[in-house]
């Protein structure tokens, strides 16, 4: 199969240079490609170590692809596999997306509950070598190929993150990567905070059963959309997400450099479709497909979009077969959210920015009392019309994450106002 690839691609160029081409334009292409024949004979004649000429084909292909954007891709019938299984299978792995920044591997988004994420690697993070292997110059698939590895097996990686003045060496055993990447936690009664790690092939059908699963034992009052640190994934999961909180409308459109390649992706109305207030949390790890749901339920005023600006991911990959069994991962389009805004380098811009703030709890604040109030008055008048305690007590789990998020802990406090705001506006 090599061999005829090989041939295949002489014959291409050979009948290129026989065919009598006219005009500047043409003259151009067969003086590049004479430049290109020249370049490979003589690194086949004086190059200090003898290479095969596939060989150098193929570094040809890589590196041409590698010239156009940070996302698109030679993709070899390994890493092809090890895509398949990012979507829909499981793999052995630190857990963590990554990206080209300025010719620099960076962090794009730890997935959460992986090693990496217990790691404490933050989106921003620079990986300047892997295994003490530099990643100055090294392409992404080669860094995900040494990045990935058999359970149990630990990697190495250099790290420069924002707020260090030096790298850190942080030795990492990976794991087994779960492809489940929907999490719910009752945040209060009624009150659903509904995690998206990223979006694999049953996203959708993880979520509907999630919303399910709250709705069937009570009435929900709001739903956050956590999308933070979320990298993206599939496209169509991604529409098929926003669909769920959408009756009708545009979700997001793609644009080639043709105009007639424009393809709209719309939202059906369905009885099943989630109806309830809604806040999307977002962050600069939320990239792709994470930006076209926050974008899409934004532009429709289904959602309050609270966090920080998104990475601003808004190009469109295609996996394009070759006749070997790899396969090139080139970008064809753009995404564009329902208003006609680009994603592309720009992002999706939060309703409401709150940035970040870890609270570091001391001892001295930790020893303070809290206030007094009637409730906390031994013998004390019990309201009629309130519900027992232990259903208005919020767990030591949620209790502690919202003392430490103060996105999600004030994302609750407006989720919990919007039928109030939604009255007053409405009456005046």
């Amino acid at each position: 199969m090599r061999v005829n690839h090989l041939i295949g691609i002489f014959v291409i160029l050979f009948v290129i240079m026989i065919l009598p081409w006219t005009g500047q334009a043409r003259e151009d292409q067969y003086e590049s490609l004479k430049r290109f024949s020249q370049v490979m004979h003589l690194i086949e004649e004086n190059y200090v170590h003898e290479k095969e000429r596939e060989y150098l084909l193929q570094g040809a292909i890589e590196g041409m692809l590698q010239k156009l954007d940070p996302h698109s891709a030679y993709v070899s019938l390994d890493e092809l596999r090890m895509m398949q299984e990012d979507f829909s299978g499981e793999f052995g792995g630190i857990g963590i997306q990554i990206g080209m920044r300025e010719n620099q591997l960076v962090v794009i988004a730890p997935i959460e509950d992986t090693p990496a994420h217990k790691a404490g690697l933050q989106p921003g993070d620079m990986i300047l070598e892997v295994d003490s292997k530099s990643t100055q110059g090294m392409s992404l698939t080669d860094a995900v190929r040494l990045i990935r590895g058999p359970k149990g097996e630990a990697v190495v990686l250099t790290i420069l993150s924002r707020e260090d003045n030096k790298p850190k060496k942080v030795e990492i055993v990976r794991d087994t990567i779960p492809v489940h990447s929907v999490r719910s936690l009752e945040l209060e009664p009624g009150y659903i905070q509904l995690r998206i790690t990223d979006f694999k092939g049953n996203t959708t059908d993880d979520l509907r059963q999630e919303i399910e699963k709250y709705a069937s034992n009570q009435i929900l009052k709001g739903l956050i959309l956590d999308l933070r640190n979320n990298p993206g994934g599939l496209l169509d999961q991604a529409v098929s997400v926003a669909d769920l909180f959408m009756d009708q409308g545009l979700i997001v459109y793609t644009q080639g450099r043709d105009e007639r390649q424009r393809k709209d992706y719309t939202a059906g109305r369905r009885s099943a479709d989630a109806t309830t207030p809604m806040i999307v949390l977002i962050n600069a790890g939320s990239a792709s497909a994470s930006e076209i749901v926050a974008g899409a339920l934004q532009d429709s005023n289904r959602a309050l979009v609270i966090g920080e600006n998104t990475f601003g991911k808004g190009s469109v990959q295609s996996i394009i077969p070759l006749s070997d069994g790899s396969a090139i991962k080139l970008t064809i389009a753009l995404y564009y959210t329902p208003s006609g805004r680009s994603i592309q380098a720009e992002g999706i811009s939060p309703d409401l920015r709150i940035p970040f703030e870890r609270k570091q709890v001391s001892e001295e604040e930790g020893s303070q009392h809290p206030a007094l109030r009637e409730s906390g008055l031994q013998m004390h008048l019990r309201n009629p019309e309130m519900r027992d305690q232990e259903d208005l007590d919020q767990s030591e789990e949620v209790m502690e994450l919202l003392a430490q998020d103060n996105q999600l802990r004030l994302s609750l406090e407006i989720l919990k106002s919007m039928p109030r705001i939604k009255e007053l506006t409405t009456t005046r």
